[in-house]
């Protein structure tokens, strides 16, 4: 139901309150040109190539950041605002090398895009580019300072979407730079990995460390055996590389694609997921049975995992001991799975491919993730670094015939699949969680109390008669409201107002990690999601306790959930990290 209308280029546009312009706009069918603005931030209006020409006035206006009103008329294209437009794009240019051609976002550049739209063949203006050096500091992220075009996405995103303050504004003017506080490398920030800045950045001035090389290196040589596993957001990020439908489910394109890139095993990290849920479910279940520490906090994501040991350390004893997924498979890989093969592990090379550029620090953080007697995983691909392997080798990805994963490491469950979308962990808990308690198999598998894109959900689930309070966190900045309930309920004595919690640094979970395709909104996110839950219903198993090659896993090698073995190869600690290092 609309409030009023205002029209676009003398267009009548039905609009409600609190609308801006530029949705107006949008309404309307018609598209004004923008650097600065993301749907996921506020307004900021820094760029200025939104302007638009406010009808019966001589007010010019930015139509990202201005509210619509009743009887507004804009124009917004005429030949003047073109040339303003352009002139802005030629200033913004002269401050930024041309190197597209060598550029990680050639063709996948905002600012390429705009100066192709608007004809841009020379540079009228004196070209002046940053000094400040390259930061190669951190394993997951790389800033390049002479490619930022002050747009403040980076620094909006840190602080208002992830509460991290790793990335400011530091000077004043034409002096003004986005860097870490107290310009320090990147490393040495508060910094938790999570690449939101990658993912918002509209230029090649933030991206993810690249390791294409390294894996081509390794295909090239003999003595490598090439072992890789895909997490559950890949099969519905993937395809939004190769141009098609966002939510579109490509995994058994992905295996295929694996082994023409020389891999000799194709795991899926699904069952790592399906794996996690014995272990961190048994973990909450004897929490819960023994009076342990509650609530238990999810451990699969590595950057809720390097925020929590720098701003939240005295509540580290809640998160579940669990390794993640990833790391899971990987030390499996290179223990269980070796041993059935025949393979020295020392040959192999364990390669994931995920949505996530802090999963790359996750490999090597510690000596827990050299639990199988070597790196477990040797190496992390992102999503965005996959497609490009691919393509680097000339694989015609559309056309690959589907082909199947390769057992023990193959075999997932619905649950495993869900685990890409956030309120996914919660859910394949709730899961077998309940089996395991009430020795039946939950009624009605789609949990939705956990799902959607509110920032904090709660619910109770009904455990036949035991009522299990959980909640569900996206997006490090909601991480606040939550943790200071425990704080508080542990300060006062009391019981705790929760019994799991599930923590994802990315809003939308990993189907929106730092290393997903370019252009996450919230409606990919919800399109990319229900992909997930498609893939889920499709199933032929959908709780983790059902894989059977779960379940053998256990006979053959673990014996039990947090037996001695599991907990030396699944399972790892944590300690305070301090916000900034000395």
């Amino acid at each position: 139901m609309s409030d009023f209308q205002v029209k676009i280029n003398g267009i009548s546009v039905d609009v409600t309150k609190g609308m801006t312009v530029l949705q107006a706009a949008t309404k309307a069918g018609v598209k004004i040109p923008t650097l600065c603005y993301h749907d996921d931030l506020a307004p900021f209006g820094s760029c200025g190539l939104c302007i638009v020409k406010q009808e019966g006035s001589s007010k010019i206006i930015r139509a990202c950041a201005a509210p619509v009103s009743e009887g507004l008329s804009v124009i917004t294209h005429d030949a003047e605002l073109f040339e303003v437009r352009k002139t802005i794009l030629e200033l913004i240019l002269s401050n930024h090398p041309s190197t597209c051609l060598s550029c990680i976002r050639n063709g996948e550049c905002e600012l390429q895009n705009l100066a192709a739209e608007f004809g841009i063949r020379e540079q009228p203006y004196e070209v002046r580019l940053s000094k400040r050096p390259k930061d190669i500091s951190s394993a997951s992220i790389v800033l390049e300072p002479e490619k930022c075009i002050k747009c403040g996405r980076c620094v909006q995103v840190c602080q208002d979407l992830q509460g991290v303050f790793a990335l400011e504004f530091i000077g004043r003017g034409d002096m003004t730079v986005m860097a870490p506080a107290a310009m320090l490398q990147l490393e040495d920030s508060p910094c938790v990995r999570c690449g939101q800045c990658v993912a918002h950045c509209p230029v090649g001035a933030i991206y993810e460390k690249d390791q294409i090389a390294d894996y081509l290196k390794a295909m090239n040589d003999p003595e490598k055996k090439i072992v890789v596993q895909i997490a559950p957001a890949i099969r519905v990020g993937l395809s939004e590389s190769f141009g098609l439908p966002v939510g579109t489910v490509t995994t058994k394109k992905i295996y295929a694609a694996i082994r023409r890139l020389g891999a000799v095993a194709v795991h899926d990290t699904n069952f790592g997921a399906d794996l996690t849920i014995m272990e961190e479910g048994s973990e909450l279940l004897g929490r819960m049975g023994d009076g342990g520490l509650l609530p238990q906090l999810t451990s699969c994501c590595p950057a809720w995992i390097d925020y929590v040991q720098k701003y939240y350390p005295d509540l580290l004893e809640h998160v579940s001991s669990a390794k993640s997924p990833m790391q899971m498979v990987g030390a499996v890989q290179k223990t269980y799975w070796a041993e059935k093969m025949g393979i020295d592990p020392a040959k192999l090379f364990t390669v994931a491919i995920m949505p996530c550029t802090a999963k790359k620090h996750e490999a090597v953080r510690d000596e827990a993730m050299y639990s199988s007697g070597h790196q477990d995983v040797d190496l992390v691909l992102t999503t965005r670094e996959f497609a490009r392997l691919i393509k680097r080798v000339g694989i015609d990805f559309l056309s690959l015939e589907e082909e199947e994963a390769d057992n023990p490491i193959a075999e997932y469950s619905g649950a495993g699949t869900i685990f890409g979308a956030t309120g996914g962990v919660m859910e394949a808990a709730i899961r077998t969680a309940y089996n395991v308690v009430t020795g039946k198999e939950l009624e009605n598998i789609d949990v939705e109390v956990v799902r959607g894109l509110e920032e904090i959900k709660k619910g109770t689930v009904d455990f036949d008669g035991t009522p299990v309070r959980v909640a569900v966190i996206h997006g490090l900045s909601h991480v606040k409201e939550v943790m200071d309930e425990i704080r508080e309920a542990k300060a006062k004595g009391e019981r705790a107002p929760y019994e799991f919690i599930e923590v994802m640094a990315c809003r939308g979970g990993c189907i929106a990690g730092g290393g997903q395709p370019y252009g996450a909104t919230d409606i990919l996110r919800k399109e990319r999601a229900e992909g997930l839950y498609e893939d889920d219903r499709r199933s032929a198993i959908r709780c983790s306790h059902q894989n059977e090659a779960i379940q053998k896993l256990y006979e053959e090698y673990f014996e039990k959930p947090l037996s001695e073995k599991a907990h030396h190869l699944l399972h790892t600690t944590y300690q305070e990290i301090p916000v900034y290092k000395a």
